[in-house]
């Protein structure tokens, strides 16, 4: 049985909800966040090096990185959720798993790490760090981030789904960045068609039962 090593409120989320989709039994071993720096409980470093999550091991496979994990678990258990290869649906698939992590995530940290800058600054250096933050997030961060979500608001207003019309593992992938891009920086009625997306996967059966294993997803904002 492929056993998940989950950390509440993290991209293992995303490997939960897959594998409910894919209907593939799996055990769930949980991990608490460190209450006050937030990061990964060094228990995680015995199963990876890295000491991040999320980490499966299916036999004598131990497997990292959420892109990595999703594909094999696709190409393992459940190719239907990836489009025909050679169509442009592939295409679109295969971009947007890459772009998840390799464009959104970096800004989601980015904004992350400035709005945390100020409280965690010494207490003399606090206004200074304030400046910094507010001039990072108004000048490069909120900015670059607009065109993003403006790009996936384009992107779902004409299909369904990232890839196309149907359902796949590339919109569990595109999940993470999309929830947190809503949290963190607010969308109201703006942008419409993310706000569908965001809806309709949080409407899936299968996004619940993952919720039900792992805890509910609260990024912050």
């Amino acid at each position: 049985m492929i056993v998940v090593h989950h950390l509440e409120n993290s991209r293992s989320h995303r490997i939960l909800w897959l594998l409910e989709e894919l209907g593939v039994p799996y055990e769930v071993v949980n991990y608490k966040r460190n209450k006050k720096t937030m990061l990964a409980p060094p228990e995680l470093i015995k199963i990876h090096p890295l000491g991040k999550s999320p980490v499966i091991v299916d036999g004598d496979r131990t497997i990292a990185e959420s892109g990595t994990i999703i594909e094999y678990l696709v190409e393992s258990y459940g190719q239907q959720l990836a489009p025909a290869p050679g169509t442009p649906e592939r295409l679109r698939y295969t971009y947007w798993m890459h772009y998840a992590e390799g464009s959104a995530m970096p800004l989601l940290l980015l904004k992350l790490v400035f709005q945390r800058m100020p409280t965690r600054a010494p207490f003399l250096i606090r206004p200074i760090a304030r400046a910094i933050s507010r001039q990072a997030q108004t000048t490069f961060i909120d900015p670059q981030f607009e065109r993003h979500i403006s790009y996936w608001n384009a992107e779902l207003s004409s299909r369904l789904w990232f890839a196309g019309e149907d359902f796949t593992a590339a919109d569990i992938q595109m999940s993470y960045p999309v929830e947190g891009g809503v949290a963190r920086f607010g969308i109201g009625k703006k942008y419409p068609a993310v706000r569908a997306f965001v809806d309709r996967i949080h409407a899936r059966p299968a996004y619940r039962r993952a919720v039900e294993r792992g805890g509910p997803l609260k990024l912050p904002s």
